[in-house]
């Protein structure tokens, strides 16, 4: 969900974020050397990409989403002014719309995206990078798309961390004895066996910290910052680490990454910026919150943190592609998207298997109701997302030089809640055609066209090259009630909201790839 709104948000008056931007700069995530393609995406693009979209917690694609709604506006303004019949050819894609529709929200196929996604998370549970859980399942989307006699079914390899959590607890010792609910942040380091026994220091920004830093030298810090909205407040899970263990600190919390919890921690990304590298883990509201109070007291803290966490060499995990392949430009591309991988405490229903298996599903439906576009759609199941969108920069490093091929690129990873419409970023005469588009969905109230495209943070990198980008706005207001925690299951879906989620995107992806005019690229 972010390259674009990384460098969107850097050039407004947020002096923080040039600062979140220069650390990025110091941390290392490969260099992509691409072997073919145009000076410019070469030196523009993957300097980019390498030094910011790796941080995903920085501006990852859930701040982004949440980051823009404020700015978030219905788009165009001007009145559009489409090719000679063009709104004609559109409007006559009403009945095969219906028809998507009604197959899926009341025909054969009626909750069979759920009962798919309800498979996914009992069968395999978690899918964390470096596990054989997560390949596994990776092998049964391929074997589900092969039996579902989708086309050029193959996966393709991507390098991805291997973080594993282990045994992990914390207790207050003073000034009373408390168990406190943690959760290792993606990346940590671990303490020693007998764990690490310090005074505790609460501050709410990295600013306190900084005129505090004399308090700070051989204990936890714990942050409790003020929750802004998640692009803001996720720099103190992300960065917080690093800051304090240079003011001398010997480990850090940071309060879960939420505006509402039940005791409820959240893991997430974190990324080193210094060579002492400290533990770091997430805590409740609820206990960050006592804390703070129990120090306005006067009274001293005491935390006994134990984290068993490891960090093994980058392993090989995989994208996953299936295709419904053109009948008259196959060559040309509609790509939709989502996650296969989450966290390791979660099943990650929410974030993101329903948004992926609705990509996946788009393609059944056709296949299904034997429409095939004049352009080839695209299913791309990425994989290493939750730890740096691992395998959207690698699909990006491979097929860079097909840029001009696609028709257009979707992702959804920011929650499959009651569909609103698509969220897009493209020019004003592709927004034009896409908010005809748009037209075709006022039986299930999903008709709105929002600027910028948000909650795909594996294609945004594709909007440097000019390439058209959407995303499934949704009403997903409680969306980070759940995020990276086990809340993230089943019971946060429904299946009649993921069908007409699946309705929409399916046809929009079909009518987009069976279109005659091609959508502008920049």
């Amino acid at each position: 969900m972010f390259l674009a709104v990384c460098l969107r948000l850097t050039m407004r008056r947020k002096s923080w974020l040039r600062s979140l931007l220069a650390v990025c700069l110091a941390v290392h995530v490969g260099s992509y050397v691409v072997e073919r393609g145009d000076t410019r995406v070469n030196n523009i693009v993957l300097r980019e990409q390498n030094n910011v979209l790796r941080q995903r917690a920085e501006n990852s694609i859930h701040s982004s989403f949440k980051e823009t709604e404020t700015t978030t506006t219905t788009s165009p303004a001007p009145q559009c002014v489409l090719p000679p019949g063009m709104a004609e050819e559109i409007q006559g894609y009403q009945k095969v719309v219906d028809r998507i529709i009604d197959y899926v929200t009341t025909g054969d196929f009626k909750g069979q995206v759920y009962g798919h996604l309800a498979d996914l998370v009992d069968f395999f549970g978690p899918r964390m990078t470096g596990t054989g859980e997560l390949e596994a399942a990776i092998d049964w989307m391929v074997e589900k798309s092969i039996a579902q006699n989708l086309e050029n079914v193959h996966t393709e390899d991507v390098l991805v961390p291997h973080w594993v959590r282990n045994n992990e607890s914390a207790w207050m010792t003073l000034p009373r004895l408390k168990q406190l609910h943690i959760m290792g942040l993606g990346s940590s380091v671990g303490t020693p066996p007998q764990g690490i026994t310090a005074d505790v220091l609460v501050v709410k920004s990295f600013d306190e910290l900084k005129k505090q830093s004399f308090k700070a030298a051989g204990k936890i810090v714990v942050f409790n910052p003020t929750w802004e909205s998640y692009g803001v407040t996720v720099q103190y899970r992300s960065q917080g680490a690093s800051e304090a263990a240079k003011a001398g600190a010997v480990a850090a919390l940071v309060v879960s990454i939420t505006p509402f919890s039940i005791a409820s921690p959240h893991t997430g990304q974190q990324y080193y910026s210094v060579e002492n590298k400290i533990p770091v883990a997430s805590i409740t509201m609820e206990d960050a919150n006592m804390m703070e109070r129990m120090q306005a007291r006067g009274q001293k803290i005491t935390i006994k943190l134990i984290m068993g966490a490891e960090n093994f060499p980058d392993t090989i995990s995989r994208n996953t592609v299936a295709e419904i392949l053109g009948t008259h430009q196959p060559n040309e591309t509609v790509l939709v998207s989502g996650h296969l991988d989450s966290w390791d405490v979660t099943e990650g229903a929410m974030d993101d298997g329903g948004g992926m298996m609705m990509s996946w599903a788009a393609l059944v439906v056709m296949r299904k109701l034997s429409i095939r576009p004049r352009r080839t759609v695209r299913a791309v199941l990425w994989t290493g997302e939750e730890q740096g969108l691992y395998g959207g920069i690698e699909y990006f490093k491979r097929h860079q030089h097909d840029h001009k091929q696609f028709q257009l690129i979707m992702e959804s990873d920011s929650g499959t809640f009651g569909p609103q419409g698509i969220s897009f970023s493209g020019t004003t005469e592709a927004t034009c055609i896409m908010k005809e588009v748009m037209k075709l969905f006022h039986r299930i109230n999903a008709t709105q066209l929002t600027n910028p495209m948000t909650g795909g943070p594996d294609i945004q990198v594709w909007e440097k090259l000019g390439v058209p980008t959407g995303g499934l706005k949704n009403d997903n207001d409680r969306y980070f009630w759940y995020h990276h925690s086990q809340g993230d299951s089943l019971m946060v879906e429904d299946s009649d909201v993921l069908d007409r989620c699946l309705a929409l995107w399916t046809s929009v992806a079909f009518v987009l790839a069976d279109i005659r005019e091609r959508l502008p690229h920049q």
